[in-house]
């Protein structure tokens, strides 16, 4: 059957399998104890876009001397499945990375959602987040702006343009257009702003460039000539701007599973390890 042919039934039902790593359902599929380091921050991840704005964040924030945004990053293998052990599930309930633990609160505190876990250290450290009020406004609207138009790059373009196993014209267009609309949005916008809550770095910034830079750079989905990303100059001197941010480069490497093994740091549990436990190190 055809794709055009297809017409939804009355009611959808699953036909996968138990073993499949996509269900319908939710809630942990088998018990499993999370391990916890030293510091007061408890990590688990992996460093896709949304895994990366945590550790670009938390190297931020120990750049500026926030000796307490020390941490531990725990490798959360998704392809695995391993998002569905009981106790990560018990910090995530969404079974998705990346989740953080404070056990500097009493009772142990859990932040789930990448723009939740960025608003949350921010504040905490009173660090990258504006103070004036409409600073601040703005910085936020740029914030859960990246929150909601991720899934359509992701889940979306990510999907059917670079995974899907039939390749959808309907679907590549639809997920295309609007992937290239958002860069527009984005381009535009810092065409006349250094950063996108103003002439300040924040979380904003540390929220979109994993997505948004990884695009302008061809890093995901080898789509980058796919949808002309040379025309968005003022997105491509933000990510050049932010990627030379020595922080920023280490975050790109914590919880890092793929590319030149010098590039990976698969757990990140003291400063050293960037310079230690790389892969090409270990190797």
């Amino acid at each position: 059957m055809k794709d055009s042919d297809y017409i939804p039934p009355q009611v959808w039902q699953w036909t996968g399998e138990k073993t499949d790593l996509n269900q319908p359902t939710s809630g942990s599929r088998y018990e499993h104890k999370l391990p916890v380091g030293k510091h007061p921050l408890q990590l688990y991840s992996l460093a896709t876009p949304n895994g990366q704005k945590v550790t670009i964040l938390l190297e931020e924030l120990l750049a500026l001397g926030h000796v307490g945004a020390e941490y531990d990053a725990w490798l959360i293998k998704i392809g695995e499945g391993q998002q569905f052990g009981s106790g990560f599930v018990e910090i995530n309930p969404n079974s998705k990375i990346p989740a953080l633990v404070d056990h500097s609160q009493n009772p142990p505190l859990r932040v789930f959602e990448s723009g939740s876990i960025l608003l949350y250290l921010a504040e905490k450290f009173k660090a990258f987040i504006p103070t004036d009020i409409a600073a601040r406004t703005e910085c936020l609207n740029w914030l859960f702006w990246q929150m909601g138009s991720a899934p359509y790059i992701g889940g979306g373009l990510g999907h059917f343009y670079a995974y899907a196993p039939v390749k959808i014209e309907y679907a590549i267009n639809r997920f295309a257009m609007e992937t290239k609309r958002l860069l527009d949005v984005l381009d535009q916008h810092l065409a006349k702003h250094e950063y996108l809550a103003g002439q300040e770095y924040s979380i904003a910034d540390i929220a979109a460039f994993p997505w948004y830079g990884s695009v302008i750079k061809g890093w995901v989905y080898n789509a980058d000539e796919f949808l002309s990303v040379d025309q968005y100059k003022h997105v491509q001197r933000w990510a050049d701007a932010i990627l030379a941010r020595p922080a920023v480069q280490r975050g790109r490497m914590v919880n890092r599973t793929f590319g030149d093994l010098a590039s990976q740091l698969h757990e990140r549990h003291d400063a050293s390890d960037f310079e230690t436990k790389t892969q090409d190190k270990l190797q």
